[in-house]
């Protein structure tokens, strides 16, 4: 567990580390594309901070080849190298994506390949334990086949979800520990020498995350951009991949001592088949409705949009972190929640723990549409927006949380609106409808500056023509 733990310090700190020359680098390359119509952020913000990501994985899988236990994998199992290639091929379509753009099946058929390179180095699926089946070998072209189409569901479902600051990384980094406890527990819990690849791709995607979140929080000054995105959700379908081909069922049966114990000893054996879904089930979820909204509409199924789930929440009235928290909740309810299932599967406590958590995010999901009523002595510990003498601004919408939320999230600064229109109206038609004046606003401005890459974000504000939209 040591070397893993310092596995992960290593590659979150240089990823840390790496991401602010390299936003500075992104500025300079002029990799800042204007704010399109579907964008939730207010200022151009640089992309590239795959650069910083692809660094830490590279980091943290040398230091990893130099420590006594985990070094072993380098010469055993060619798994590491098959990952670090495909990893690098994807990373590198995805930079010139930030820069230039590329076409959506040109970044398609470059994600096959990546995969298609991780089959060739071994990095493959050699059976699917099938529940009532047993275990059910692959021909190699079934294998290879349903590892790139994991490969590209996953690659693709993390870049859909990767629309708000800290959103895509927070999510990932939630279904990373998950899978690390997973397959921790089948390494060192079951003596499953082959979940040990999993289980250090695992950690090094959680450094890569945690890394560079401080830097992609709400506001964010940096994005992962697409080769960003596209590299951690093919490092997680990895892991994912790695798991699901190599750990033998036939292990969890020497280790029961009864029908009944071998029955619940499989859970964890079949749990591969869904786990990897489990963690990446929303960003699936959106992937999937997605296609079928763009496709109903006569539109292409790589056509960008506004619909997916985390516009749907700014729409309904939650802020920017509100709605990354709930996107957070309910991706690490999925994913412990079916680890914890594999480990004591009988267990009434974790369904019932299960349910109420969900009855849980339920209510917070619905919670802007009700308007509580305060007492006039509990106003100054709840947050403005509850407040009975709290501005309310017209249409009779609570006022956002602070700052950075009315920034974000009001079309008042040159945004786009719920159903994604663009907001053009002037700054005196503005200032006329709510009533204030800029002397007024400045003071909600003056606490965002050096928030993004051209400086203070008070300045921004007043000068930025809100006319340009791609």
């Amino acid at each position: 567990m040591r070397e893993y733990l310092l596995t992960l310090c290593v590659t979150a700190a240089v990823t840390y580390l790496l991401t602010g020359p390299v936003r500075k680098f992104a500025i300079a390359a002029g990799a800042m594309p204007q704010i399109r119509a579907r964008d939730v952020h207010r200022e151009p913000t640089p992309r590239l901070g795959g650069i910083a990501m692809f660094g830490g994985l590279c980091a943290g899988l040398v230091v990893a080849s130099q420590l006594t236990n985990i070094g072993e994998l380098f010469t055993l199992s060619d798994e590491p190298r098959a990952l670090l290639s495909g990893a690098g091929l994807i990373w590198l379509l995805g930079v010139l994506d930030d820069k230039w753009g590329v076409d959506a099946l040109v970044k398609l058929g470059g994600q096959m390949i990546a995969a298609g390179v991780m089959v060739l180095q071994g990095l493959t699926i050699l059976w699917v334990p099938v529940p009532g089946v047993g275990n059910v070998a692959l021909t190699p072209l079934q294998g290879t086949l349903l590892t790139v189409a994991l490969v590209v569901i996953t690659i693709n479902a993390v870049n859909f979800v990767d629309g708000l600051d800290g959103l895509a990384s927070g999510m990932v980094c939630i279904a990373a520990v998950a899978f690390f406890m997973y397959a921790y527990r089948l390494w060192y819990g079951y003596g499953i020498e082959a979940a040990a690849p999993a289980t250090l791709f695992a950690a090094v995607l959680m450094g890569m995350c945690l890394g560079f979140l401080p830097h992609n929080m709400h506001p964010a000054r940096i994005f992962m951009g697409d080769s960003g995105s596209m590299l951690i959700g093919l490092v997680l379908a990895a892991g994912a991949v790695s798991i699901t081909g190599q750990v033998d069922p036939d292990v969890m049966v020497e280790h029961a001592g009864s029908v009944r114990s071998a029955v619940h000893s499989m859970v964890p054996v079949y749990m591969p088949l869904l786990l990897p879904l489990t963690i990446i089930a929303v960003p699936v979820a959106d992937l999937v409705l997605a296609i079928v909204r763009r496709t109903w509409n006569g539109q292409s199924p790589f056509a960008a949009d506004r619909g997916h789930l985390h516009h749907r929440l700014l729409e309904i009235g939650h802020s920017h972190s509100r709605a990354v928290l709930i996107m957070y909740f309910w991706s690490a309810l999925i994913a412990f929640g079916a680890v914890a299932f594999s480990v004591k599967s009988s267990s009434l406590a974790i369904v019932l723990a299960i349910v109420l958590l969900c009855a849980v995010g339920l209510v917070v999901l619905l919670l802007p549409r009700f308007t509580p009523r305060v007492p006039r002595w509990a106003e100054a510990i709840v947050p403005p927006r509850y407040r009975r003498s709290g501005h309310v601004p017209d249409g009779g919408e609570p006022a956002p949380d602070g700052p950075a939320d009315s920034l974000a999230d009001s079309p008042e600064e040159g945004g786009t609106s719920a159903d994604g229109s663009s907001e053009q109206a002037p700054e005196s038609a503005k200032s006329e409808a709510t009533g204030a004046s800029e002397a007024d606003r400045e003071p909600a401005l003056a606490g965002l500056s050096g928030a993004t890459a051209i400086g203070e974000r008070q300045r921004f504000a007043l000068r930025r023509n809100i006319d340009k939209r791609s």
